[in-house]
């Protein structure tokens, strides 16, 4: 038993302790994953909104570069009079300065003047629209923004724009056979118109190629991302899609090669490009779990024809949330190892004293009344031992008083067998010889001296026939006739019967009773008795202008704890009871009077007769103070 409680105590505090670390680890890494992604997308959003700015940053930068160079009177005179020579070498100039991939001049009617690059004289008249020039002559108003720029445009612009927008999908993004490759291209581009008095003479426009851009793509990682990396790589990657195709980023293979060519995720594709909303999540990127934001790229005619894309390493997160992991792993660890270290000392701080309370039952259990029971704690467990102790102690008191009451009883008993056969061996012989002396004394002829014996004789005989009274009704233990009874009347009676005697002797008699006393069921006739046998002894007691106080009240019986009952106590300031009679008080023939003044049988009988009701009287006794003699009856059981 002993290292089963302890084993239960040491797997209950490791239970707890295993219970609360796995709560810990299952809610704190939940709570640390949803933080953590909570952080990588609130920051993908964040440098999502940082990219957009950059990219329409550029769009007018753009646009405010062509109209700077509107502004020029030497342009507009040049423009008016068709310098050619002179407009080329301004859109050079202009185009080195504000980093433009193409820039050029077409007439009110939409017909290329001139451009930079090789084919800065157009020859013959051409077909092709240019998009961005075309729009701000209908609008009569500068126009920014993106624009989808066929293959055409850019041979005829510049052949090495038309070829540098070309990209080859990778092998598995061809959608159909023959189709291995984009030739479009995607631009930023602005057209300006220019007035001189109020009239359009023309419109200037240019712009920048999105495809295998870098510029754009490489100011990205510095001003967003800051060029952070994490095990050598950039943490923050940007991507710009024509339609669903990546036509420009930062992020690379195992071969440090840029996966232009490669598509969008079909999931992006479907929830930006065809309903137009912005979606950040988890996303896979040649074999890499990023965080990612995209959403759409719209051109200047409001069509969405692109995707605008920012990712972070989720490695890098994912390190740090198993770095907390393995720290409140290593918390949980030392937790139980802790809780059960607690859990031994704790055991053996119980169970030590416990096994020490066994042994001492067990020495009880043997008989014995003083065992050892170690030092007491000061905790609960010394409020055990010292109740332990109390108990035992009681015990040793209880079987002192049950062999003393034990002893009494027999004592009484073997007293009363033999007064009832030595009272009836002497009563007859007794009636013979008191009637003979009473015979003898009615003759006349006796001497006067003669006659003065017979009457000693028949006091002595009467004085023998009240003991032998008194050891018959001793002996007999008269059955009880119970039934219930007001105390207070009871006593009040007894002591009316004895006021004339106190009344005498000049002693007072005082009745204090309870109120609300309940019946108590006893005999009436025997308790009076009883009350008179007391109430005589402490007139005896009691010398004159004393007093004798009686009083009744509710009480709880000391010997049985718990058990419901009333006491009649009789206190009287009479010359009290040495100690050494109080054990003997009870015991039969037993008599502190002179001899002829009484039999010593009163309390032995009193004392019967209160025990068959159940009850018990107790005496407290200080010599020269007076006695108090208390009656005790229950309430909770008739009278046997």
């Amino acid at each position: 038993m002993f290292y089963s409680t302890r084993s239960n105590l040491i797997a209950s505090f490791m239970g707890v302790a295993f219970l609360v670390g796995a709560v810990s680890l299952l809610v704190g890494g939940r709570l640390l994953s949803n933080a953590m992604v909570h952080e990588a997308t609130t920051r993908v959003k964040l440098d999502l909104n940082a990219t957009r700015e950059i990219y329409r940053a550029k769009i007018k930068y753009t646009k405010v570069a062509l109209q700077i160079t509107t502004l020029g009177f030497a342009f507009l005179d040049s423009l008016k009079e068709q310098n050619i020579p002179d407009l080329v070498r301004r859109l050079e100039r202009m185009a080195t300065q504000a980093e433009l991939d193409f820039a050029g001049i077409v007439t009110k009617d939409g017909a290329t003047l001139c451009r930079k690059g090789p084919n800065a004289v157009p020859s013959g008249s051409s077909q092709i629209v240019n998009p961005i020039a075309a729009l701000a002559i209908e609008r009569m108003i500068p126009v920014s923004g993106t624009v989808v720029l066929s293959e055409p445009f850019l041979l005829e612009e510049n052949p090495e724009l038309a070829n540098r927008a070309k990209i080859r999908l990778a092998p598995s993004e061809g959608q159909q056979e023959g189709h291995d490759k984009e030739t479009s291209g995607m631009a930023l581009a602005a057209a300006v118109p220019v007035y001189l008095a109020n009239e359009l003479i023309g419109v200037i426009y240019g712009g920048v190629l999105l495809n295998q851009e870098t510029s754009i793509i490489g100011i990205i990682p510095e001003t967003v991302f800051f060029q952070e990396s994490y095990k050598g790589q950039i943490v923050g990657k940007a991507s710009i899609f024509l339609n669903d195709l990546r036509i420009a980023t930062n992020i690379t293979n195992k071969n440090g090669e840029k996966v232009i060519g490669t598509r969008a995720p079909p999931v992006v594709k479907e929830r930006v490009l065809d309903r137009g909303e912005r979606w950040v999540d988890r996303t896979i990127v040649l074999g890499q779990w990023y965080f990612a934001a995209y959403e759409p790229i719209e051109d200047v005619f409001g069509n969405r024809v692109g995707i605008l894309g920012v990712a972070v390493l989720e490695e890098k997160y994912g390190d740090v949330e198993k770095k907390a992991l393995g720290l409140f792993t290593l918390i949980t660890v030392t937790g139980i190892g802790l809780a059960t270290g607690l859990g031994i000392f704790v055991a053996h701080k119980i169970m030590s004293p416990v096994r020490q309370l066994i042994k001492a039952s067990r020495e009880v259990s043997e008989g014995s009344l003083t065992p050892h029971i170690g030092s007491i704690s000061k905790d609960e467990i010394g409020v055990l031992q010292v109740t332990f102790k109390d108990m035992v102690a009681a015990m040793g008191r209880r079987r002192a008083a049950s062999q003393s009451k034990l002893f009494q009883s027999e004592r009484q008993a073997s007293v009363g067998r033999l007064a009832a056969g030595v009272a009836h061996e002497i009563n007859n012989p007794l009636t013979g010889v008191l009637t003979y002396t009473h015979l003898l004394l009615r003759r006349k002829d006796i001497a006067e001296d003669v006659r003065a014996d017979l009457r000693a004789i028949a006091e002595s005989t009467e004085r023998v026939r009240k003991i032998v009274k008194g050891l018959l009704d001793f002996s007999r233990q008269t059955e009880l006739d119970p039934e219930p009874a007001d105390l207070n009347r009871v006593v009040r009676s007894s002591i009316s019967m004895m006021e004339n005697q106190a009344l005498v002797k000049g002693v007072n008699i005082k009745l204090n009773p309870a109120e609300n006393l309940p019946l108590v069921t006893l005999d009436r006739t025997q308790i009076q008795s009883v009350l008179i046998n007391m109430i005589l002894n402490s007139l005896d007691a009691t010398e004159p202008g004393g007093n004798i106080d009686i009083r009744t009240a509710n009480a709880i019986s000391a010997g049985d704890k718990g058990r419901r009952g009333v006491e009649i106590l009789i206190t009287d300031t009479g010359c009290g009871i040495p100690q050494d009679h109080l054990s003997k008080l009870f015991d039969p023939f037993f008599t502190t009077k002179e001899v002829g003044q009484g039999t010593g049988l009163g309390l032995a009988v009193s004392y019967g007769i209160i025990q068959r009701h159940g009850g018990n009287i107790m005496v407290q006794s200080e010599v020269g103070k007076g006695t108090t003699f208390t009656i005790w009856l229950p309430l909770d059981e008739q009278a046997e």
